[in-house]
């Protein structure tokens, strides 16, 4: 089975911050992996190390075996990458692009086009395949895109941020295509919606500030909290005594407290006889993320940087 391997893989632009530490990493490739972080994480430049276009600092990432930056020409046959920043070509039309892709990606013409035609249909865009990208919505145009790199039949596909600037409901249709796109193929997507890891990921990893804090299923990741459960106080509770679970102190001023069933039972009914507003929910992909930032910066002093988050 193919694999995506990385050994304490590092990137530090010029004399800046580090934008990767010591990442290390092994995932098979079935399904959806979904590297969740704010704008900063590192998520672009892992994606950018993996696909060949961005050389490590140090430590080394392998396709299958291959090395990135050794065997970079070998990896690229292997993969098919939708950069953040990746735009349609205004003047062309989407069945246009795919083909002149596909060309420069060594496919013949007659057969380019045909599987621009196939891209289009699995997509649901054929009626916009002759229209110029100029008179697309931008739900359409990112559509246009992920239809490019699918066409290329590889068997691992890099999405880096794919919903970034749509609407909801374009963003919906795009995590209802990605489901379906999913099977028999591979896809590493990086996101800063929760929902959208949530909605579409098999397994997650948590990067911030460069650092892998945690990898696993949704559900492997609930257990790695230690606690199920969660209960969000959503007013001054200073004289409330949490006597089991993990509290932390959100941007609001609200405190969450991470904790078992019997925690969450014991501590709802002390906040109803003290009139208290609160909410008891079990441990959602938003908690999963704050905990294991807040237990990062715990462990290692105050937060120096990272992005702005922009949950869903």
């Amino acid at each position: 089975m193919t694999r995506i391997t990385c050994k304490k893989l590092s990137k530090r632009y010029g004399k800046g911050p580090i934008a990767l530490d010591n990442v290390d990493l092994s995932l098979d490739t079935t399904g959806v992996f979904a590297l969740i972080g704010r704008n900063g994480a590192g998520k672009t430049t892992l994606v950018r190390i993996l696909s060949t276009t961005l050389f490590p600092t140090s430590g080394d990432a392998k396709i299958d075996g291959v090395d990135v930056v050794g065997e970079a020409d070998e990896i690229r046959k292997r993969i098919a990458v939708l950069p953040q920043e990746a735009r349609p070509i205004p003047w062309m039309t989407p069945r246009e692009l795919i083909t002149s892709y596909l060309m420069w990606r060594g496919v013949g013409y007659k057969n380019a086009g045909k599987k621009a035609s196939e891209a289009l249909d699995l997509l649901g865009i054929t009626k916009f395949g002759d229209t110029m990208h100029s008179h697309m919505s931008g739900g359409t145009k990112r559509k246009v895109l992920v239809a490019t790199v699918i066409a290329s039949g590889a068997d691992i596909i890099f999405l880096d941020e794919p919903t970034t600037g749509l609407d909801p409901i374009s963003r919906g249709e795009m995590w209802d295509l990605l489901a379906k796109l999913k099977k028999g193929r591979f896809i590493f997507l990086t996101t800063h919606y929760l929902e959208e890891a949530e909605a579409l990921a098999d397994r997650i990893g948590v990067l911030d500030e460069g650092k892998l804090l945690a990898i696993g299923s949704l559900s492997e990741l609930r257990r790695k909290t230690g606690y199920p459960y969660s209960v969000k106080i959503l007013q001054k509770a200073d004289h409330i005594k949490i006597k089991l679970g993990r509290v932390i102190r959100g941007r609001d001023g609200n405190l969450q407290v991470f904790t078992t069933k019997k925690g969450a039972d014991e501590l709802s009914r002390r906040l109803i006889s003290n009139g208290i507003k609160f909410a008891t929910n079990p441990v959602s992909l938003e908690d999963i993320f704050y905990f294991f930032v807040k237990k990062k910066v715990d462990e290692g002093g105050e937060e120096t940087g990272g992005g702005e988050w922009q949950g869903a």
